[in-house]
């Protein structure tokens, strides 16, 4: 049993930066690679980013290359989502989630998941 939970979402301007959090817990933190998704109201839920257990590997959306940063921290079973140049379409939900399996971009692929940060974006 794994337990996710985000925070560090928030209202910024255009262009700026946040950085989302999310804390684990769950003994074998360490050997489910981790994704972030997010969701807007009438809109299916959206790969954002994943990292592997180890960290050594990473995927983005495309469109989203360049400007977040997935890592994590095994020791302190935490993930975090580094968003820079922040756009008003990057206003959603943002949810943390884990997998047993590979890092994929693959929503039903995940089996747990967090309550999710409102992140907006303002313009």
């Amino acid at each position: 049993q794994v337990q996710l939970v985000e925070s560090g979402g928030g209202l910024v301007q255009a262009g700026g930066s946040l950085r989302l959090s999310c804390a684990a817990s769950g003994r074998t933190f360490r050997s489910y690679a981790m994704g972030w998704f997010r969701q807007v109201p009438g809109k299916e839920r959206e790969f954002v980013a994943a990292i592997a257990w180890s960290g050594g590997r990473t995927l983005y959306a495309d469109s989203l290359k360049g400007r977040f940063t997935i890592s994590r921290d095994n020791a302190r079973k935490m993930v975090y989502l580094q968003m820079n140049s922040l756009k008003p379409e990057d206003t959603a939900v943002y949810y943390c989630a884990s997998t047993g399996g590979i890092a994929t971009m693959t929503t039903p692929s995940y089996n747990y998941w967090g309550q999710g940060t409102q992140v907006t974006v303002s313009s």
